[in-house]
């Protein structure tokens, strides 16, 4: 199972998901979340991660592209994660000019978003997450969705699961569907865009717990 927490900000909290075998975090380059970063505190995190075997992944959501190139350039970035509805020639356009996988969102509300599965190309990954209202974040709402409606659907990427994981649901993912990842944020954190090493901690000990 790969294990992507999104939305760190310290140095300490990539040591804990170090700790816990996490193999990617997000950094969120978007204003209106509570987990956004600055490019200065990005730098300085993908510094140090640098010594570790977790991986930094740019967040962006519907970002201006010019910039979103900036950011990959000054961070080096490998993997990117397109939170937003960012269409096909948005992904070409950054396929063609840097060598980095994309991890691309689809929402689920309903068994007919799952359609969108088939109209992306040119991705790495795909991430399925809750399906945000219109006065909600696009990420990191705490809420899932009805996982049951991906039983048996044929997904040719790996693909994450995301959205509302925490302590008491995250037994059941693997019980429910078998994803290649799981992608956390609020679950593991203590109060709104603040991650908790002791909530990190007691999920991973938690889900490798027999």
């Amino acid at each position: 199972m790969i294990f992507k927490i999104c939305g760190l900000k310290e140095k300490d909290s990539l040591i804990c998901c170090e700790a816990n075998k996490v193999g990617f975090f997000g950094l969120v380059f978007y204003e209106k979340s509570p987990r956004n970063i600055n490019r200065n505190k990005a730098k300085q995190l993908v510094e140090f991660s640098k010594n570790l075997s977790i991986k930094p992944v740019g967040v962006f959501v519907n970002h201006e592209i010019n910039d979103l190139k900036n950011i990959i350039r000054l961070l080096n970035l490998k993997y990117i994660q397109l939170h937003g509805e960012e269409n096909q020639s948005y992904i070409n356009e950054i396929k063609k000019e840097f060598k980095l996988k994309i991890i691309k969102k689809i929402s689920i509300k309903n068994q007919s978003d799952l359609n969108k599965i088939n109209d992306i190309e040119n991705i790495d990954f795909l991430l399925f997450d809750y399906k945000p209202k219109s006065n909600e974040l696009p990420g990191g709402n705490s809420k899932s969705f009805d996982w049951s409606l991906l039983k048996g659907v044929t997904i040719k990427l790996p693909w994450f699961i995301s959205g509302g994981i925490n302590e008491s649901n995250i037994k059941n993912i693997q019980k429910t569907i078998n994803p290649n990842g799981i992608d956390l944020s609020s679950g593991v954190e203590r109060s709104l865009g603040i991650k908790s090493n002791k909530k990190i901690n007691n999920l991973f000990r938690l889900f490798y717990d027999n």
